[in-house]
């Protein structure tokens, strides 16, 4: 079972380690975070604008957290634009030992829920780079139609790839 969790002061310790454990990980599949990020009091700076984001309706970011607690991964919306679009877009990563186990999918079905019944939004949008099959089939699992393809649009390691985008809109909102 996998659950989802606002970030919150009470992760620090958690998400220090989660980031820190993972970050060559992390950083041979998605752009790095700024090197601010993995300094003193980065982290902290990282959830209070979280919670800002948040607190303004801009964006959400979530823990995912395994049945016995363990935080296994991060799901966020961001980009929240309400006005027109009531949309946001989806990223997610999952720990580097976690991986394979069926918690991205989860996450995002959870997220999904959240996003659309009490968020309220009614499209979101995601972002895979074409040489990560398993973030694309999470996507397409989940209800996500790819509607474009950028050409060496993400530069990664020194390589540039192509980005696939997807969309999912809200039940019974698809026009």
């Amino acid at each position: 079972m996998l659950s989802l969790h606002p970030v919150s002061d009470h992760d620090l310790a958690d998400l220090r380690r989660f980031e820190f454990d993972n970050r060559a990980f992390f950083e041979s599949r998605i752009n790095g975070r700024p090197g601010a990020f993995y300094e003193d009091g980065g982290v902290e700076a990282a959830i209070a604008a979280a919670q800002r984001e948040a607190a303004a309706d801009t964006g959400y970011q979530f823990l995912m957290r395994d049945v016995a607690g363990t935080l296994v991964g991060r799901i966020n919306l961001i980009q929240v634009k309400r006005k027109h679009y009531h949309s946001c877009e989806l990223g997610y990563r999952i720990a580097e030992a976690e991986n394979g186990k069926g918690y991205a999918k989860t996450a995002v079905r959870l997220m999904l829920d959240k996003a659309f019944n009490e968020l309220g939004l009614l499209r979101i949008e995601a972002k895979a780079h074409a040489g990560n099959p398993g973030s694309i089939r999470v996507l397409e699992l989940s209800g996500f139609q790819q509607f474009g393809r950028s050409t060496r649009s993400i530069e990664i390691q020194g390589q540039w790839l192509d980005m696939l985008h997807f969309e999912c809109h809200a039940p019974g909102r698809r026009t």
